[in-house]
């Protein structure tokens, strides 16, 4: 099961009716760096009038938020609705405002927060960390173009190429299509090609295209 998170911490802003909005968002692990990145981020802007956050991890599935002063529901409820709809995990965010002398009500304290929401996730690298498995490929040369050419239709990364007195072909490969992969490898070269299967992890696959 794959799962979207960023990839570093990023920042927006804007402007409404003299009130700025600023928007940090941060990847996290746990409850404490979370909390961490809250508190900094309250002491950076301490003259603010409020510091709204919200936080979704992975582990143990938790989700929080705070209004921070701001009316019930207007602030905290609409950051972390954005997060939620954008099935974004192990990241929190702070929309920090500074007050501009106009009343903004409670409609429009939920658009200006869940358009800062919005604008900060928008700034940030989206990552899709899927469940995969690292494969080590050795194979003569006279194999490296036939195999190499079946990769995309299994959304392979390639992780490093190296050529000495066979062809190492290092590979991330969505679990889920591992076996797939082992078994078309083998039938296309024979069994020709040596396949070492590392362990399973999380990475990300964003950036892999499916031959199409």
């Amino acid at each position: 099961m794959n799962y979207y998170t960023i990839k570093s911490p990023a920042t927006a802003s804007f402007i409404e009716k003299r009130s700025e909005f600023i928007g940090n968002i941060m990847p996290v692990k746990s409850n404490s760096e979370a909390v961490d990145f809250i508190n900094i981020i309250r002491s950076e802007h301490r003259k603010a009038k409020h510091n709204v956050y919200a936080y979704i991890l992975q582990n143990d599935n938790i989700s929080r938020y705070s209004d921070d002063g701001e009316p019930q529901g207007t602030a905290g409820i609409p950051v972390i609705d954005v997060l939620q709809k954008r099935q974004l995990t192990n990241v929190c965010i702070v929309v920090t405002r500074y007050f501009g002398g106009i009343l903004l009500g409670g409609g429009g304290l939920v658009r200006a927060y869940s358009h800062c929401a919005s604008i900060t996730c928008d700034s940030a690298k989206i990552m899709n960390m899927c469940l995969c498995r690292h494969l080590t490929l050795k194979m003569d040369y006279n194999m490296y173009g036939k195999i190499s050419y079946y990769l995309p239709k299994f959304q392979t990364i390639t992780i490093n190429t190296t050529f000495t007195a066979e062809a190492v072909l290092e590979l991330l490969v969505l679990s889920e299509k591992c076996n797939a992969l082992i078994s078309e490898i083998t039938d296309i070269s024979n069994g020709t090609v040596s396949i070492i299967s590392g362990n399973e992890t999380y990475e990300d696959f964003s950036s892999a295209k499916a031959l199409t």
